[in-house]
C-alpha cells in the first residue's frame, strides 16, 4: 500500500492525515472562492478559505481530543465541530446587505455555510462526500445561475417621474397602457397637482425587468401628449 493510499484510508488523526485534509480543503476552498470573486461577492476567495480551513481543523480537533486524552472519555467528537454550524450564521448574515427594496448576498451567505461543511467533511476524512458536495455547489453556483437568469430574469426597483407640461392635466392611462406592453410591474402610483403651475406629475414606483431598454421606454413615454419630463432612477 502506498503512503497515498495509507493516508486516504487511515481513520486516526496524525501528521499526514492532517496535512492532507488541510491541504484538500484548501485546494475546494480557492475553486469555490475564485467563482465567487469572479461574480464581484462580499465575501470572495479569502473568506472562503479560512473558513474551510477553520471548519477542517476544528473537525480534526473534534476527532483528535477523545482519541488523544482517553481518561476523559466517554467525549463526543461532534460538539466542538457542532459550533461551526451556529458560529458560522455570524459571518453569512455579513454577507447579506439590503439596497432600498433589493436583498443581495443571500447566495454567497448560503455558499460560507456549505463551505463550512464541506470543511467538516474533510476534516471527518469523508472525501467521497466532499467531491459530491463540492460538485453540486460549483454547479449551483456557475450553471443553475445561468439557468435562474433565463428562466427567472431578475428585476430591479425604479422611480418612474413623469412631468407634464404647464396647463396640461397628465392621465395614468395612457403610461400604464405603456408600461403593461413593456412588462413592467406598476407597485404604486403617486399623483400630485400644482394648481400654480397648472400641471399634474405622476411619480410610480415599477418593477423591471433588466432586458427592458431603459431609453427607449423614456422616450416612448417622453413622446405621450402633454409629458414634459421623464425620469428614471434606481431606488437605494
Amino acid at each position: 500500500m502506498s503512503l497515498f493510499e495509507e493516508i486516504i484510508n487511515e481513520k486516526t488523526i496524525t501528521t499526514g492525515t492532517v496535512a492532507f485534509r488541510m491541504l484538500l480543503s484548501l485546494a475546494v476552498s480557492v475553486i469555490v472562492g475564485i467563482e465567487r470573486e469572479y461574480h464581484k461577492q462580499p465575501a470572495g476567495l479569502r473568506t472562503h478559505v479560512l473558513i474551510s480551513l477553520g471548519a477542517t481543523l476544528i473537525m480534526l480537533l473534534s476527532i483528535y481530543i477523545p482519541q488523544t486524552f482517553t481518561q476523559y472519555s466517554p467525549a463526543d467528537p461532534a460538539r466542538l465541530a457542532a459550533q461551526v454550524v451556529s458560529g458560522i450564521g455570524f459571518l453569512g448574515a455579513g454577507a447579506i446587505m439590503k439596497f432600498g427594496f433589493n436583498v443581495k448576498g443571500l447566495t454567497t451567505a448560503a455558499s460560507i455555510w456549505v463551505i463550512a461543511a464541506i470543511g467538516l467533511a474533510i476534516g471527518a476524512g469523508m472525501y467521497l462526500a466532499t467531491a459530491i458536495a463540492a460538485g453540486i455547489l460549483l454547479f449551483a453556483l456557475s450553471f443553475l445561475n445561468i439557468f435562474e437568469k433565463w428562466m427567472f430574469p431578475a428585476k430591479s426597483i425604479k422611480h418612474l417621474h413623469v412631468y407634464s407640461a404647464v396647463g396640461f392635466e397628465l392621465k395614468t392611462d395612457p403610461i400604464l397602457t405603456l408600461l403593461k406592453k413593456n412588462q413592467v410591474n406598476v407597485q404604486t402610483i403617486d399623483i400630485e397637482q400644482s394648481f400654480d403651475e397648472k400641471r399634474t406629475n405622476l411619480y410610480f414606483v415599477i418593477q423591471i425587468k433588466e432586458k427592458v431598454k431603459i431609453n427607449k421606454l423614456s422616450e416612448e413615454i417622453g413622446a405621450i401628449e402633454g409629458v414634459q419630463k421623464v425620469k428614471l432612477q434606481q431606488i437605494v
